[in-house]
């Protein structure tokens, strides 16, 4: 099978994900792969991952990809292409699992030379939504890694912020 990607710096985040070719919409373009974990060794690895990222940003990256209710998928590893994909409030790239596995694939054409992404998928939390901090430049960019079904929560709670410190300016 061809390779559909290729590693290459990325004007997003480091490195990226790069279409080889033209990727039809619906191809699975790479498996997520690393160490079957349970959620509490997934919970203490985010745990040391998160305060390495208060030092040193790049060592403190979180790799951890849930992959059903009793077991998520450490994606650290060198082997783990997958990881470099980077996110984007406008991808071009979902998620799916099938037998047990993770699959990156496509859900609309994508150009060769296009870099892939996809919606890390966090859920909206109103105390570390700031940690996650958006670059992807896309029109429809909502500034912070939040996934598209809470960005009606993520911008009704910034406009309360907003508001409450007009109010106190006043």
């Amino acid at each position: 099978m061809k390779k559909l990607y290729t590693i290459k710096n990325s004007k997003l985040h480091g490195k990226g994900l790069f279409a080889n070719c033209y990727i039809k919409a619906g191809t699975n373009i790479v498996e997520y792969v690393g160490e079957k974990i349970t959620k509490a060794q997934s919970d203490k690895i985010a745990e040391v991952q998160l305060k390495k990222a208060q030092k040193n940003r790049e060592e403190g990256q979180v790799y951890i990809f849930t992959l059903d209710d009793k077991y998520d998928i450490n994606g650290n590893v060198s082997y783990n292409k997958a990881r470099l994909m980077n996110h984007s409030c406008n991808p071009n790239c979902d998620t799916d699992i099938i037998d047990g596995k993770i699959w990156i694939r496509s859900f609309k054409d994508i150009r060769k030379g296009a870099e892939l992404t996809y919606d890390y998928g966090f859920a909206f939390d109103n105390e570390d939504f700031r940690d996650h901090v958006c670059k992807c430049g896309s029109k429809k960019c909502v500034g912070f890694i939040v996934t598209e079904n809470d960005w009606k929560k993520l911008r009704t709670y910034l406009l309360r912020l907003a508001n409450n410190c007009t109010k106190a300016n006043q």
